[in-house]
This record gives C-alpha cells, structure tokens and sequence, in this order.
C-alpha cells in the first residue's frame, strides 16, 4: 500500500481540469493538403529556442492551432476582446505590459470575438474582456472584466505555478533577441517566503506551516503565504496516509467528519475539485454549528489552493453562501 504523497503538481494542477474542450480547434486540412501558413508563426531558431515575432500575436480561427501546440512548451494568455469594447481598451495595455515584463515565460495571443466566431464559441466567451490561459494545449479560465494590475500579476503567478507543474517551461524569444536580453530579473523571495520553499522542498511540512502562518502574521494581506499555507497544511494533513486508509474510514464511518474532510483533502489533491467541494457542502447543510465552522473552515483553505479566480470556486463559494444565509 503507498502513502498519499500529493505533490504541489497535484494541487495546482487540479485547476487545470474540467475545462472547456478546444479540439475542435485544431483545423486538420483535407488528407494530403498542405497546412495553411500562419499569420505570426512560430518556430525554433537554430539553437532550438522558440522565436516569435513579438511577445504580443494575433490568435485567428485559421491559425490558432499553432498556439495550442506552442502551450505545450510555454504557457498561452489569451485575450478575447472585441475594437467596440470600453473595458477591452482598459485591461488590453495592462496585459501586453505584464506579459512584457516576464520576458519570453509568458506569451500573449489577442483574439477579435466579432472575427472569429469559432474561436469565440470554443471559449464559450459570454462576456468580454475574457482572458484564458493555455497550459498543455489545455485551457484554463482566468477572469473577464477590466482587472486591475495587480490582480492581474497574482494570477499569471499562479498560471506559472502551474505550468512549472505540469511541465511547461519553456520560454519564447522575440526574433533577433539573445536568450540573455529576454531573461527577466528575478526579484528573490521575502525571507520567510524561502524559509518556507526550503521547509518544504525538505518535506519539513511544519516548519513550512510556521513560516508562512509567520509571513500573514506580518503582513495579513500577503496572499502568496495564505495561498502557500493552505497548500503546505493540505500536504501536512494527508503525510503518512494511505489512499486505502482513507476511503476505508470514510466509508466505515460515514458520520464521522474527520474522516470526511480527509477524503476531501484526498479528492482535491487528485484534482477531483468538484467532488471534494460537494462533500463539503453537503455535508454542511445538515451539520451543527459547530460542525459547520470546521466545514467552512476547510473550505476556505481548499479554495486558496485550488485559487480564488477558478470559476470551480466561485460555484461553490456562491453555494455555500446560500447555505449560509
């Protein structure tokens, strides 16, 4: 029997799942047709780095195909919006602006709704500005609406967290650019922020614990170290259990809300994030009060680790409310 080790992969990668299917976007030509060329097409230069034209590219119905495949080595943003769009021409600079900054770990695709429906249906772009990422040739839903920097900034931290995770690391160069040019400087972590990466990188899951708790305690809007501790006391809470253990108590002791919350914790580091928030929440219409402050509680750590901008999180902050009131 093997212990339950969710790594940070299986956390933030949970986000990834469930996402709308692009497939429909890949616009195979007729057997024995030569592909359409690309407008802004990508490619490897002589040394094998991935050269583009600029950080900043236009995604069409006929060539988004290409930025699908580019996702399985860097991480895609892209951009839906439309030229008759206020809120479009407020957060279009800010994204262009920040995508700049991380110097090639981020590439942005800008695509018209109004000239690319299929695109636009694909998406399932209800309202705009919406802006998605592309991790693995798998979309990721981030916000819609005029954001402001930064919020935008938190949220391509976490589109990078993830695609570090799940193997996407790569980087893209502006054609004629030295890798040296593009590279950004990387401002070092806050102190107790290393303390805690070291902590965990040694499986020291309580000291981690303390740094991070130590981080809020200094400065309690820091959301990088609520996020971090959520997801180092996930990992804590499961060390040493079994898969088998787990289910087993749970399915023994249906009553019992310990046993519940572990196959919570279980459930949403296997990226079954919708499975893990409905245990929760059904379980808390019928429990006492007490019961529901534990509930909500673990709730609102599994919400940080699965991230606040998931629109998984939103259904079920938006049913718990309910519950609430």
């Amino acid at each position: 029997m093997s212990g339950v080790q969710p790594g940070p992969s299986a956390l933030n990668g949970a986000a990834l799942r469930g996402a709308v299917d692009l497939s429909s976007l890949v616009n195979r030509p007729p057997a024995g047709a030569p592909a359409a060329p690309a407008t802004g097409a990508v490619a490897p230069n002589a040394q094998g780095a991935i050269e583009v034209p600029s950080l900043v590219l236009d995604g069409t119905d006929a060539n988004f195909a290409q930025f699908l495949e580019l996702s399985q080595r860097v991480p895609v943003i892209v951009d839906l919006w439309a030229e008759w769009c206020g809120p479009c021409k407020q957060l279009s600079p800010v994204l262009e602006k920040l995508v700049t900054e991380y110097g090639g770990k981020l590439l942005l695709v800008k695509v018209d709704v109004d000239a690319n429906p299929q695109l636009t249906q694909a998406f399932q772009a209800q309202s705009i500005p919406t802006v998605v990422a592309l991790i693995g040739g798998r979309p990721l839903q981030l916000f819609t609406g005029a954001v402001p920097e930064p919020q935008v900034r938190d949220v391509f931290e976490q589109v990078l967290q993830a695609a570090a995770q799940t193997g996407v690391v790569s980087s893209v160069l502006v054609a004629g650019q030295t890798v040296e040019e593009a590279e950004p400087v990387e401002p070092p972590l806050p102190p107790l922020h290393a303390e805690a990466y070291d902590a965990i990188e040694a499986g020291d899951y309580p000291k981690a614990i303390a740094a991070y708790s130590k981080a809020i305690a200094q400065n309690p809007l820091d959301k990088m170290a609520v996020a971090g501790l959520a997801q180092v006391s996930l990992l804590h809470r499961l060390e040493g259990k079994t898969i088998e253990q787990i289910r087993s108590a749970a399915a023994a002791q249906p009553n019992d809300l310990s046993a519940q919350l572990d196959v919570a914790d279980l459930d949403l580091s296997g990226g079954h994030v919708e499975d893990a928030f409905d245990r929760l929440l059904t379980l808390f219409e019928s429990a006492d009060v007490d019961d529901r402050t534990v509930i909500r509680t673990r709730l609102l750590e599994l919400f940080e680790v699965v991230g606040v901008t998931d629109p998984r999180v939103g259904r079920a902050r938006a049913r718990l409310t309910n519950l609430l009131y």
